[in-house]
């Protein structure tokens, strides 16, 4: 057991980057997280949550285990002369003629190493069999990649060794965790849920996921449309500062919030496509007519002195802290009442 002890030991460090690292990464990701499991589950189950943060926290450390630690000095492998790939898939007979069972320890190893990632692939992203397998060489071909390349370039030479016969275990780890995961599905199955319903009396935490993509999309349709905007002017040989002269950034900006927040819902029973991602409605009951109308008026107000679109009176960046205060005490925005 001496050679196993000394082995993991040599991933003591890596293992710490990847502790390090996992509260900053996962605070990153928190909001795909959220909107995944919205997506997938209609509701945030603190199981899934939980297995959502411990999958990042597997993603960091398979990173940290097969990249670091860093070359460091200026003499030395990765530094100076670098390491020549391996592309012989047979040659761990070899090193175990050699070595006896060490290398045995980094085969059983770089199959354990992608196990994770197929039961994830399998169980919490529901992925089919070919689709995993592929997941698995294809995360095991980038880390191959980044160690023949030096990181990508980041120093001379590859300072650890790309060799095929990893691209073949990983791979295999990769299946058998796919494996396990759909027998646990047969131990232990999901509760036989219909798909998750459309709430119309979604949360905060519901609501800012879905604003959050909103506005992502709101911003790369107002960066497409300047941009096309902006070639007429450019044409004509406008002087520079015509284009911001005319608070033309700002009234797109605001038009392309308003087509995913006013124009999209009301075609869509008030599903705007972050709503429809997380599965929920702006609208928590029918309405028509002026009230439908003051009802999206209202909300799109609100929404613009969230964001500052177009520039408005300071102090209306206040209203969005009202409505959070108001919606703290009533479970509703205020607009919500009309």
């Amino acid at each position: 057991m001496g050679f196993i002890t000394r082995f993991l030991s040599g991933y003591s460090d890596s293992f710490l980057m990847a502790l390090a690292l996992w509260p900053a990464a996962s605070l990153m990701l928190t909001l795909p997280i959220l909107a995944w499991l919205y997506h997938r589950d209609g509701r945030v189950r603190l199981l899934s949550a939980a297995g959502a943060y411990l999958s990042v926290l597997y993603l960091l450390g398979l990173a940290c285990f097969t990249l670091y630690p860093l070359p460091e000095g200026n003499s030395g492998p990765g530094i100076t002369y670098g390491l020549a790939p391996i592309l012989n898939p047979l040659h761990f007979i070899d090193d175990i003629r050699a070595d006896g069972l060490a290398p045995v320890a980094q085969l059983a190893a770089n199959v354990a190493l992608f196990v994770p990632l197929g039961f994830i692939a399998g169980r919490g992203l529901g992925l089919k069999l070919r689709w995993a397998v592929l997941t698995g060489f294809g995360c095991s071909l980038l880390i191959e990649c980044a160690q023949l390349t030096g990181l990508f370039g980041l120093y001379p030479y590859a300072y650890r060794t790309f060799e095929t016969t990893d691209l073949a275990t990983n791979t295999a780890g990769a299946l058998l965790g796919w494996q396990l995961a759909r027998l646990s599905l047969r131990l232990l199955p999901p509760a036989p849920d219909a798909e998750p319903a459309v709430t119309r009396e979604p949360g905060f935490v519901r609501r800012f996921v879905a604003f959050c993509i909103d506005l992502a999309l709101a911003g790369a349709l107002s960066l497409v449309t300047t941009s096309l905007a902006s070639v007429p002017l450019f044409l004509l040989a406008a002087p520079s500062g015509a284009f911001t002269a005319l608070h033309l950034p700002e009234l797109i900006a605001a038009a392309s919030l308003a087509v995913v927040e006013v124009l999209i819902p009301w075609k869509r029973e008030g599903r705007t496509p972050g709503g429809s991602f997380v599965r929920m409605t702006c609208e928590g009951k029918t309405r028509t007519g002026a009230r439908r109308v003051l009802f999206y008026a209202a909300r799109f107000f609100v929404l613009l002195c969230a964001t500052g679109l177009p520039a408005l009176e300071p102090r209306l960046g206040l209203v969005p802290l009202v409505c959070l205060a108001f919606f703290l005490f009533a479970r509703k925005m205020p607009y919500d009442l009309i």
